[in-house]
């Protein structure tokens, strides 16, 4: 697949600052230690509907992941995934009464343009699962082979599953003890009362073909994937082993992240997956759980549409801190349009504080585990006093604005 467009990332004069971000699996925040070039994967959309303000706020916070450590010379790859055949897309596909390539299509290029309004650098490898079918085929294959996956018992659909204590480490991740695993396995996707699994948390690999459903003729038989060995099977062949972070929402954690780092470890003997499996939290609308159930969704290209500032969406979704649950309001937008206009205001002045500490103090922010609202906090103090009068720096507005530019994704002179 083709991802979106790009914007050109200024360089900051000043000092960087080498990040530190809060890992799931050891529950501490700990320094990335990339070399010359970071790995980052980050897990794509489901492409049945358009993208609402969750599925932002992950892109936004894994895009500040990739500038601050551009802002420190390194170079990243960053992958991500659409899963492009699953069942939610082939259930809404039926309900809609549509064909469900013609609906992927539409929700991935409409994400597209989401991701180019909210100024979200594009991945280098974005790889729907339709394409990766063959690299999915590969590393099922090998897993069966090895005896860390089986056909289901079965005649008629002898699927196959991973056998989730294949590594021995099943659970590192995620930390959850059993009980809660089967609770949110059952809720988020998983079949724990399919017949003919060895264990209800055994995780499916490769559905064998129903009537009516896309299929592929592989070596595995007729079918299609499961869910979790997509992003195994993409992130293997494009970043290997022990990469730097595996990104997703924190509804992510269990089962599809703990399942697709098992996969990977299974498949190579390897562990880590991920030096850093990082989460954010769930977003919500005006105090209640943002989903599809409620029908609640707050949609990026709505709020395009109504004429909202994408740059005012990017502000309110990083204006409290990425790992927090929190809410969408129109009060919370209304703040994110005020901060906009005098952050705008203040960097078109001819002069104003000197924007060496500001600068310091924004890398300093936001390299301890993404601390945007201490990082908003210093540049709000900043732009009042320009407002105010203060300072008579004429570099220091413009060095404001590429900071904010470059680090943040927010261009204040467009």
């Amino acid at each position: 697949m083709q991802p979106w467009a790009t914007t050109p990332v200024p360089r900051t004069p000043g000092t960087p600052r080498p990040l530190r971000l809060f890992d799931t699996a050891s529950q501490e925040v700990r320094p990335t230690a990339p070399g010359r070039t970071a790995g980052l994967y980050v897990c794509g959309i489901t492409p049945y509907d358009a993208t609402h303000l969750g599925h932002a706020a992950t892109y936004l916070t894994f895009d500040l992941v990739n500038r601050v450590w551009r802002d420190n010379g390194i170079d990243v790859t960053y992958v991500q995934n659409v899963t492009d055949v699953d069942d939610p897309l082939l259930e809404r596909a039926e309900r809609d009464g549509e064909d469900w390539v013609v609906l992927g299509l539409r929700e991935t290029a409409l994400f597209r343009e989401d991701m180019e309004a909210l100024r979200v650098l594009p991945p280098a490898h974005f790889v729907g699962a339709v394409e990766a079918v063959p690299e999915v085929v590969e590393v099922v294959a090998k897993l069966l082979a090895d005896g860390a996956a089986y056909r289901a018992d079965d005649p008629e659909y002898p699927d196959i599953y991973f056998d989730h204590l294949a590594t021995g480490r099943f659970g590192y991740e995620s930390n959850y003890d059993e009980v809660t695993m089967g609770t949110l396995f059952a809720e988020r996707g998983g079949d724990p009362d399919r017949p003919g699994k060895r264990h209800p948390l055994d995780a499916l690999l490769w559905r064998a073909a129903r009537p009516g459903e896309p299929a592929w003729d592989t070596e595995l038989g007729r079918g299609r994937p499961g869910w979790h060995v997509e992003c195994s099977a993409i992130a293997l062949n494009r970043l290997g082993m022990g990469f730097d972070v595996q990104g997703g929402g924190s509804d992510l954690v269990f089962p599809h992240h703990e399942f697709s780092a098992a996969h990977a470890e299974a498949l190579t003997g390897e562990h880590p997956f991920a030096r850093h499996y990082c989460h954010t939290g769930m977003i919500g609308l005006d105090g209640e759980k943002m989903s599809k159930s409620k029908g609640n969704l707050v949609f990026v290209s709505r709020l395009r549409a109504d004429g909202v500032d994408s740059r005012a969406v990017r502000l309110a979704l990083l204006a409290e801190h990425y790992r927090s649950d929190r809410s969408w309001t129109a009060d919370l937008l209304a703040e994110a349009e005020a901060r906009l206009d005098r952050w705008r205001r203040a960097v078109a002045l001819d002069a104003g504080p000197g924007a060496g500490d500001t600068l310091d103090r924004v890398r300093t922010y936001l390299s301890d585990d993404l601390d945007t609202p201490a990082a908003f906090a210093a540049l709000d103090s900043w732009a009042a006093e320009a407002a105010a009068g203060a300072g008579d720096d004429r570099d220091a507005p413009g060095l404001v604005a590429t900071a904010v530019d470059a680090l943040l994704g927010v261009d204040l002179r467009a």
